[in-house]
């Protein structure tokens, strides 16, 4: 099974990160990713850019709103995030446990992420998916 790790922070852990040397955050996140890759259970990973630099799309009018970031009301913002493949959510928690994640403000959420054999396979566009994915090795 898949898990999504999406690292959240707050403005207060944002700030946090100033006085720390990026190499040091490098280093650590290696670390923990090097790990990851040794037991095999890393998918993917990525970080994301500065929320300041992102846009939001509002759908709750008619064309949907563009506005620029960082989000309005959001306490919390997705800095990036892991996806592991593992046994259970049992594990990927354990193995979120283990990220360099320390400090006040600074939280990891878990998602199982959904597989395309969960949705209805005699539908057209799940089998269009699927025929892309297996045409690309995703399958």
């Amino acid at each position: 099974m898949k898990y999504m790790l999406i690292m959240r922070a707050n403005d207060e852990a944002l700030a946090s990160f100033q006085d720390i040397d990026f190499n040091d955050v490098l280093e650590a996140m290696g670390r923990y990713n090097d790990s990851l890759i040794s037991a095999g259970v890393l998918v993917a990973a990525e970080g994301l850019d500065d929320a300041a630099k992102g846009v939001v799309i509002d759908f709750s009018s008619e064309p949907p709103v563009v506005s620029d970031g960082p989000y309005g009301e959001t306490k919390e913002l997705f800095g990036g995030f892991w996806i592991l493949d593992v046994a259970s959510q049992e594990e990927a928690v354990e193995w979120a446990k283990r990220a360099p994640m320390n400090g006040p403000g600074l939280k990891t959420e878990i998602r199982r992420v959904a597989s395309i054999d969960e949705f209805p396979q005699d539908n057209e566009w799940v089998a269009k998916e699927r025929a892309w994915r297996e045409s690309t090795g995703q399958l």
